[in-house]
């Protein structure tokens, strides 16, 4: 499962790394939504900074989408998801495989708009271990959601938007959590923030084995 994980991982973030998608259009079209946030507050910081958690995980929460809808472009073409299913890899390995890569390219968005952040809202980044450990957990939970219902959405006309009507809603316990988490960490006070990392984990955790033992069948179904 772990080679057959790691084999889809590689070949999704080969893919990527040559056709630069990420990096020319998610990455833009978050900053535009952290931008678009801080004029529609306005210039004073004193709004800027406490909201400035919640406007980071909203853009990533938007982005997310997109990173999962280009992860199941890239098997639509010339009928490479049938491909893929008769491939013989494990549908776990397959599972596992693209919500890493997804969560690498959640990580690295997450950098590039922490730095942006920093830069529009005027927020000073402190508690970096708390900040580290919720971005990646929540990274982790927003991939195992997006892959699954991704999956479940897949081969459907209306795909481009039954898929943030499936997954917004579900996610939004890490919304709430790593928003939580940041705040209190950029607060000073990090050592506040164990009780939503662990809600952050468990939901991860949770997803993770769902989509584990769910992906087999909505490979088989679609």
């Amino acid at each position: 499962m772990l080679r057959d994980a790691a084999l889809v991982c590689g070949k999704d973030l080969r893919i990527e790394m040559r056709s630069r998608v990420t990096l020319n259009q998610v990455v833009p079209f978050a900053a535009v939504v952290m931008l678009l946030f801080g004029l529609a507050l306005g210039p004073d910081r004193r709004v800027l900074v406490p909201a400035a958690s919640g406007l980071f995980w909203v853009a990533v929460l938007f982005s997310s989408v997109l990173a999962v809808q280009r992860s199941f472009a890239l098997e639509s073409a010339d009928d490479a998801r049938e491909g893929l299913r008769l491939s013989g890899l494990d549908p776990a390995g397959v599972f596992l495989g693209k919500a890493g890569a997804v969560l690498a390219e959640l990580v690295v968005l997450e950098v590039l708009l922490a730095m942006a952040m920093a830069l529009l809202y005027g927020a000073h980044l402190a508690g970096v271990p708390v900040l580290a450990a919720s971005a990646v957990l929540a990274s982790l939970g927003l991939a195992a959601v997006g892959i699954l219902y991704g999956a479940a959405a897949s081969g459907l006309r209306v795909r481009e938007t039954l898929l943030p009507l499936l997954f917004l809603p579900v996610v939004a316990p890490v919304l709430l959590a790593a928003t939580k988490a940041w705040n209190l960490a950029l607060a000073g006070t990090p050592d506040r923030a164990d009780g939503w990392l662990s809600v952050l984990g468990v939901f991860a955790v949770l997803y993770l084995a769902i989509g584990t033992v769910a992906f087999g069948s909505l490979m088989e179904d679609r």
